[in-house]
């Protein structure tokens, strides 16, 4: 019987320890008398302790030890030392550890994600590889097995692991009977249709701000790189590389992200025909339009504004 350890450290998402228990045991319940073990581990200090078990009666061995979301933003969590302790210790054991959203960020005190890839929410994943610069994130993923180490991304992306666990030990017609009788999705592979773009501005780099601002004023015209460099008053080859230390994109990157995320939110918003929202925000070419939206958004803007269009209800 495998058994899961849940990691309880101050301020995490106790939504998380308690609905992967609960998932764990219904997947048990379509499983044809096999189950999953789930025991909840608390972190205090100087110790972690197992405060609760599903199967009280057995010795722990585990296979896989998790550290859930936090509820409060990463720059306000606090090292954890004994917590990270611990997962080093399960892993030297020859437990997989894992984390879902800003969990990475106990994780990652451990040292054993230094060199290999994770994933977490993508608002915390330029602030996970600035910390921990070793890691290699990779913030378009909602689940990353790497094998000992498996990460997920979003906040809820516990469901996403839990089921992906489901699956490892108890059979893929379970993983599927369980998603449906949770009315929620199978495993999904991406974040990118969630993550939006959020254009950084307290960089402090007045002659780079300057410039982003013009872009976003005028991001439905042909980009003119000698414009933005007047505007900043820089040259060119200055203007680039501040430009991509301060923004982390390049100018044509940058515009790019900001056009799509105006066509994303007419997407959302409005009826209006997919060709014309290209060419508004700035694309004279739908084709090529549709093949930047789909690289940055990870899905076709008709299948975008059928699961996240509001317009069609409103009206």
């Amino acid at each position: 019987m495998a058994e899961i350890g849940l990691l309880i450290y101050p301020d995490c998402q106790l939504s998380a320890i308690y609905g992967m228990t609960d998932l764990f045991r219904i997947a048990g319940e379509w499983a044809d008398g096999r189950r999953i073990r789930v025991s909840h581990w608390e972190a205090s200090d100087e110790e972690v302790t197992c405060t609760w078990d599903s199967h009280p009666d057995l010795p722990h061995r585990l296979s896989h030890a998790i550290a859930p979301p936090s509820l409060v933003m990463p720059e306000r969590m606090e090292p954890f030392p004994a917590a990270a302790a611990w997962l080093r210790a399960q892993h030297a054991e020859g437990t997989v550890i894992g984390s879902v959203c800003a969990g990475a960020f106990v994780l990652a005190e451990t040292g054993l994600m230094n060199g290999r890839r994770a994933t977490t929410h993508w608002a915390f994943a330029e602030q996970l590889a600035r910390r921990f610069p070793e890691i290699d994130v990779a913030d378009d993923r909602m689940v990353l097995d790497d094998g000992d180490i498996v990460t997920a991304g979003g906040i809820l992306a516990w469901t996403d692991l839990g089921l992906t666990l489901v699956e490892r030990f108890l059979g893929p017609a379970t993983m599927l009977a369980t998603a449906r009788f949770l009315l929620i999705d199978p495993p999904r592979s991406s974040q990118r249709p969630f993550a939006a773009f959020v254009p950084r501005f307290d960089h402090g780099d007045e002659a780079i701000r300057r410039a982003q601002h013009h872009l976003h004023a005028r991001h439905s015209e042909p980009l003119q790189q000698a414009e933005l460099h007047a505007v900043a008053g820089l040259t060119e080859r200055t203007f680039l590389r501040r430009f991509t230390a301060a923004t982390g994109h390049r100018p044509n990157a940058y515009l790019q992200q900001v056009r799509i995320a105006k066509a994303r939110e007419r997407l959302e918003r409005t009826l209006d025909p997919v060709d014309r929202i290209a060419w508004d925000v700035g694309y004279s070419d739908p084709a090529a339009f549709r093949k930047i939206f789909h690289k940055l958004v990870g899905a076709a803007p008709a299948a975008y504004r059928q699961r996240f269009g509001i317009a069609a209800e409103e009206a």
